[in-house]
């Protein structure tokens, strides 16, 4: 026992031991080296977003004006805010420009992307005509659409003037004010369109060659391998146009501030005037979580929704 003892502590001994130190210190190594090309990221998540949606729940449980009121009460305001008829009206106004929007934006801007992509002459110059709106400040773009809606002097009204039409009061009247703000909205279709057209190029151009083999016409290559190709491409924007729209704030507050009578009163802008014009910031804060819960609400729709007719490339 005793030599077989002796035998195995030599081998052991004789046997190179394999330090994992080495190897430890170069994963940490990578470790910190993929934290600090990612800190300029989590700093600005730290202190821009996730920093002011915790404070916003705090100050929510507050009637507070910021200066010399800070009065708890609790959940009083996520309680008011549902039952809220002026918050209803806004967020009513707010999904019909996002029910409206989205997929009025999503059919003109892949309609335009498929026509750019049809090796058009001069598509550079088209394709930067097209994005140009969507580069244009906001403020810049809705005093400009404020001028064609002028019912007496504006562009719009003036042509149809010249063909006989009686044009409608656009801003000024309650039937008419959202939907011109929608058609706004559509003007700024540039920059999913560009998306699109990246989309686009990534369709291998085998497939159309297959298909016009087989004698598939163009509106056919178009729905069985265009359309079915880009939905990625399609529910990337749907999701940005979904959260964008919900966003709605400077036209409404620009053009029609909200009116006539509440017809343009959108979430944000019901939220800007209850937190910077009424001084309570605290139910402000509680609308504001409302409203991140409707979009989170579609949003977890849409994803849900994917599954049945998204396809991705199987590689």
């Amino acid at each position: 026992m005793t030599s077989a003892t002796s035998t195995e502590t030599q081998a052991a001994r004789s046997t190179p031991q394999v330090k994992p130190s080495r190897r430890m210190k170069q994963s940490t190594r990578e470790a910190l080296y993929g934290y600090a090309m990612a800190s300029p990221w989590l700093a600005g998540f730290l202190l821009f977003t996730l920093g002011p949606m915790i404070s916003s729940s705090i100050i929510g449980l507050y009637d507070t004006n910021f200066l010399n009121k800070w009065q708890w009460v609790g959940l009083h305001w996520y309680q008011s805010v549902i039952f809220d008829k002026l918050v209803q009206k806004a967020l009513f106004n707010t999904a019909y420009f996002s029910f409206a929007t989205v997929p009025l934006n999503t059919i003109l801007a892949l309609l335009i992307a498929v026509l750019l992509n049809q090796g058009v002459r001069g598509q550079s110059f088209w394709r930067t005509v097209y994005y140009l709106p969507a580069v244009v400040s906001g403020v810049a773009v809705a005093l400009l659409w404020s001028w064609l809606y002028e019912p007496r002097i504006g562009l719009f009204n003036t042509v149809l003037r010249s063909v006989g039409i009686q044009g409608p009061q656009w801003l000024q009247s309650q039937s008419w004010a959202m939907p011109s703000i929608i058609i706004m909205a559509l003007w700024g279709a540039g920059g999913a369109m560009l998306i699109y057209l990246a989309g686009l190029r990534g369709i291998p151009t085998s497939l159309y060659e297959a298909a016009e083999i087989d004698g598939a016409s163009s509106l056919r290559r178009f729905f069985a391998i265009t359309l079915p190709m880009l939905t990625p491409t399609i529910f990337f924007n749907i999701v940005l146009n979904v959260i964008g729209s919900w966003q709605v704030f400077t036209q409404a507050l620009i053009m029609t501030n909200g009116g006539p009578n509440n017809a343009t009163l959108t979430a944000v802008l019901h939220l800007y005037r209850t937190g910077f014009q009424q001084g309570s910031f605290g139910y402000a804060s509680a609308q504001a979580w409302l409203l991140f819960m409707v979009v989170l609400l579609f949003v977890l729709l849409a994803l849900r929704s994917a599954s049945s007719w998204v396809h991705y490339e199987r590689v």
